[in-house]
């Protein structure tokens, strides 16, 4: 059989990122789970959503309720967690970036991958 074409179907990981991207620029809030502003947590519980999967809410939950992933095996649509406790959501969008709601002040955006501290990785 002739091989995929380029523009072939996005996995839905991509287009949990995708989805997550569309949100740059957009308002943190603490507490907020979109669709005009967000959490760290919110931005990627949001994100999952619009594709009809269910994560949990908080980042602590988030980070260890999903199947681990080794850093080198990220995928887009992994959400990554930072800190210890998992205290900050974001999501892997390829190339060693994350998009993520950072902190009060600061609009949904790309940063590298370990922008802060790694706490753990997880695909759902």
């Amino acid at each position: 059989s002739a091989p995929a074409a380029p523009s072939a179907s996005k996995s839905v990981g991509q287009k949990i990122a995708d989805a997550a991207m569309s949100k740059q620029g957009a308002p943190y809030s603490w507490g907020a789970a979109g669709p005009d502003a967000f959490d760290c947590s919110g931005l990627t519980s949001w994100a999952y959503g619009q594709f009809g999967k269910s994560i949990p809410r908080t980042s602590s939950d988030q980070a260890y309720s999903g199947t681990p992933v080794s850093l080198n095996a990220l995928k887009p649509g992994d959400i990554v967690s930072y800190y210890g406790g998992a205290s900050h959501v974001a999501i892997y969008i390829g190339d060693n970036k994350v998009v993520h709601a950072v902190n009060s002040g600061t609009p949904v955006k790309v940063n590298d991958l370990n922008y802060m501290p790694v706490n753990n990785a997880v695909r759902f």
